[in-house]
């Protein structure tokens, strides 16, 4: 008899922003599935079984819990974030269509999470105000080319422009990079809002302009929000400044 399979995003990091659906499903599971890091966020709980591996073993880590599913076992995997953006939830779906036949009879679920561009807007304000897009900056899955060709038509377009996964050590030029080709287009003074690891005790919040903007703010803990040209920071007389996006643009 088939279990079930439930997709879960812990959100940020801070465990006060993991919502209770997502809280009571890792309390009702019998087996734990994810990346090592995400799974040491989660409290253990006696009785219950951990199944832990490396980064980029995503495809295998959804078969996996496929499997345990199909057993019968009471499977959540998580993800950090919201499993749905740039996370676990599409490398399960991709398992069930290229995989058995009887993964798909396995009840899954997705419970979503607060993702790392959320939890960086609503720190600095909302630059996330008018229309905006992510873009996930790893060429790991997809080539630098066509990573070039989005930034540049999302930076036409006017889009504020969430940057994920924005460099790494094997990566390290990227995001040098894709702030180059964004000052082709962009006002050198546009926002800039470097935000690394949100909600957590080393939480680190920097807003510069785009002529600024270096790649040593950042590393794989941050999220970068490109705002658009209607984009307005907004300085206080006390306390960091205020990013905004304008619901009207015209």
């Amino acid at each position: 008899m088939s279990g079930r399979l439930v997709i879960a995003g812990l959100g940020p990091g801070a465990a006060r922003l993991v919502t209770p659906e997502v809280s009571a499903a890792l309390e009702q599971a019998t087996d734990l599935v994810g990346y090592g890091p995400y799974l040491a966020r989660v409290s253990e709980r006696p009785g219950q079984t951990r199944h832990a591996s490396d980064n980029r073993e995503e495809i295998d880590r959804a078969r996996q819990a496929l499997q345990l599913a199909e057993a019968g076992r009471s499977v959540v995997i998580v993800s950090s974030g919201d499993p749905g953006v740039f996370a676990m939830a599409a490398a399960v779906f991709e398992a069930i269509e290229t995989g058995e036949a009887a993964w798909r009879a396995v009840e899954v679920e997705v419970l979503p999470g607060i993702t790392a561009m959320l939890a960086a807007a609503a720190r600095v304000g909302a630059p996330l105000g008018h229309d905006f897009c992510a873009i996930n900056l790893s060429d790991n899955l997809k080539p630098w080319e066509l990573i070039q060709r989005r930034l540049m038509l999302a930076a036409e377009a006017d889009f504020v422009i969430a940057l994920y996964n924005p460099l790494s050590r094997a990566r390290p030029w990227q995001l040098d990079r894709a702030f180059g080709l964004l000052l082709g287009v962009r006002h050198p003074a546009t926002p800039v809002v470097f935000a690394r690891a949100v909600s957590e005790p080393g939480e680190q919040i920097e807003i510069v302009p785009l002529g600024g903007a270096s790649a040593e703010r950042a590393d794989m803990r941050t999220v970068v929000l490109v705002g658009s040209s209607q984009t307005r920071v907004v300085t206080r007389r006390r306390g960091p400044s205020y990013v905004y996006t304008p619901r009207r643009a015209g």
